[in-house]
């Protein structure tokens, strides 16, 4: 059974605002009052969500959907500014990373919202009528059962309107699909380098990339076994960094919240440094007195190089499969789980989008029975068919494993998580990757460098 079912099991009352008496009489919609819903979001064409809204539509024949895509370049910039104007969306997208950074636009689910239909009541003498209906939101039990553990740890956030009144957990959106980081193959290289699977743990991806390094008699490189080691031009390479930093038992924040990856945490064994050694064994592959040696800044972009041949492995999502396809028909590809430490707890990454409703929409209690509407198990599958993401919800999960394009990425939801709850997103990534050139520039004191980016990815979380 749905959370939407559940909850509309608990309805606790009704209200008749409006009667049309009369045998087999029938009240139109305009008995209802019109709620025009503005819905912006990026990278999702109008079709993707074209069934749910008219869903929607259907039973609340009152709403009307608008629905904006705008490009990811300027979402931000014209999100702040239309809203700043009064012209802004009821309900709009944040990236998991940014809802810290967009909460104080933001208006935190209700308790409960008080949403009107149209009834036919009576037997010989029908009536319909307008009932307005209050019905409990979904509780913060419920959201955490329902969805992937990662989704709970983003979307429940302080709430403090009031510096008087002592702040309460609230939750301030709720995603359609949950993302993770995983490995993509070039099938080709992989089989002339007589390598008949993708590697499962790190100490194979090491072996694999040292057959499929290729140099010419200068020592150049001419074909990279993976695009990894360096900042600019590795996609995603923050994500990358803090899926090994938390493989390696780094806590990337303490249990206040506060930024904790350049500490030891305790019991960890003598001479063992869990962030520093991650971020060594990261750009080693692009440090050429290492025997991984297998990158560097000379490369395209890692998504370039890939798609090109040039390099064997590539780390990135679900989106990125039809991008490639895109990109390089022909190129023969295949991806796999993101490789583990051997032994180690298994950790993969969450990147994904989460629905929040304006704080200054005017029908705050029907923007988030939207918003609610197109989490629901019941509703978000055309969505998720049409954009081929993997599910946030974990009834959906098992039904997603055999697809080719969504399986490898689903399979890994249940042991994802993200971490950064600040308030700017480009300059923790900034941080994370002038974190990786200062190791490869080769400081005499190592130490300083993490103890660098945690300072000022600090600075944003106040």
């Amino acid at each position: 059974m749905s959370f939407s079912r559940i909850i509309s099991a608990f309805v606790l009352g009704s209200v008749l605002i409006t009667t049309g008496i009369g045998c087999g009489s029938s009240e139109s919609a305009s008995s209802l009052e019109d709620v025009t819903l503005k819905f912006w979001s990026v990278f999702d064409n109008e079709s993707a969500y074209r069934d749910i809204i008219s869903s929607y539509t259907t039973l609340h024949p009152n709403v009307k959907v608008e629905y904006k895509k705008l490009r990811a370049d300027e979402y931000s910039d014209e999100l702040v500014r239309a809203l700043a104007e009064g012209e802004g969306p009821d309900v709009f997208a944040v990236h998991n990373d940014t809802i810290e950074e967009y909460k104080n636009l933001m208006v935190p689910m209700p308790t409960s919202t008080k949403i009107t239909y149209l009834e036919t009541q009576g037997t010989l003498r029908k009536a319909t009528v307008v009932v307005e209906r209050e019905t409990p939101t979904m509780s913060q039990k419920t959201l955490k059962s329902s969805f992937v553990d990662a989704v709970a740890e983003d979307v429940i956030r302080d709430y403090q309107p009031d510096p008087k009144v002592e702040a309460t957990e609230r939750v301030f959106g709720l995603p359609m699909s949950v993302d993770t980081l995983g490995l993509f193959s070039n099938k080709d290289l992989l089989n002339a380098a007589g390598i008949a699977a993708a590697p499962t743990t790190w100490e194979e991806l090491q072996d694999d990339v040292i057959k499929l390094t290729q140099t010419d008699s200068a020592g150049n490189i001419t074909q990279s076994g993976a695009a990894i080691g360096t900042s600019d031009n590795v996609e995603r390479a923050p994500d990358i960094l803090a899926a090994l930093m938390m493989q390696n038992g780094t806590n990337m924040t303490d249990e206040r919240g506060r930024v904790a990856f350049h500490t030891i945490p305790d019991g960890t064994p003598d001479n063992v440094f869990p962030g520093l050694d991650a971020v060594n064994f990261y750009t080693d592959f692009a440090n050429p007195t290492k025997e991984v040696y297998t990158w560097n800044n000379d490369f395209a972009d890692s998504f370039e190089a890939f798609a090109n041949g040039e390099t064997a492995f590539f780390f990135g999502y679900s989106y990125h499969v039809p991008l490639f396809r895109t990109a390089s028909p022909k190129l023969n590809f295949a991806t796999s789980k993101l490789p583990q430490i051997s032994g180690g707890r298994e950790v993969n990454y969450a990147n994904y989008w989460v629905n929040s409703v304006s704080k200054d929409t005017e029908n705050v209690d029907w923007a988030w029975d939207f918003v609610a509407f197109m989490a629901d198990a019941d509703n978000v599958t055309p969505y998720l068919d049409e954009t081929k993401k993997p599910p946030a919800l974990r009834s959906l999960i098992n039904g997603t494993l055999a697809d080719e394009d969504v399986g490898t990425f689903a399979e890994q939801l249940l042991t994802a998580k993200s971490w950064y709850h600040g308030n700017d997103v480009a300059a923790m990534e900034q941080a994370m990757n002038d974190f990786i050139d200062a190791v490869l520039a080769g400081p005499e004191d190592i130490e300083s460098t993490i103890e660098q980016a945690a300072r000022v990815v600090a600075q944003t979380y106040e």
